[in-house]
């Protein structure tokens, strides 16, 4: 397994974390760090990754939202949640990552994290959002 996907997993368990502890971020880092021990250069990965959807949650929530048919925020799965979090912000803020590959990696989080649904329910959701900004970009 490469370090980026390391690093997402752990973005992901620690945005998970921060749902339900909403404090201090730093200190979920540390305990987060402590258990997992991850190299120098994933905890930098992570990081930048939870810390760009920490500025940019409402914005993302909000692509999420008008993306996923018939699914309020609220009633998805904090995994889910999560994880469409992180691939949304990829995407739209992260021009040094091919979309497919964002996808991509957020679809195996989801097999791996939630449930037996959640790979093709954010496969969907992440489909969409990418038919938006490509369909934004054009008009």
């Amino acid at each position: 397994m490469g370090n980026r996907r390391k690093a997402r997993e752990l973005a992901i368990q620690i945005l998970f974390n921060m749902e339900f502890n909403p404090g201090d971020p730093d200190e979920i880092y540390d305990l987060v760090y402590e258990n997992f021990r991850p190299s120098r250069s994933i905890r930098v990965f992570s990081k930048k990754l939870v810390c760009g959807v920490r500025e940019n949650i409402k914005y993302l929530d909000s692509i999420i939202r008008r993306s996923s048919k018939n699914w309020r925020l609220e009633r998805m799965s904090v995994v889910d949640r999560s994880i469409l979090r992180l691939a949304s912000y990829e995407i739209l803020f992260m021009e040094d990552i091919p979309h497919k590959v964002s996808i991509d990696e957020a679809v195996e989080l989801g097999k791996k994290f939630g449930s037996e649904e959640s790979g093709a329910f954010i496969n969907g959701v992440l489909d969409n959002i990418l038919k938006n900004i490509t369909f934004s970009k054009s008009s």
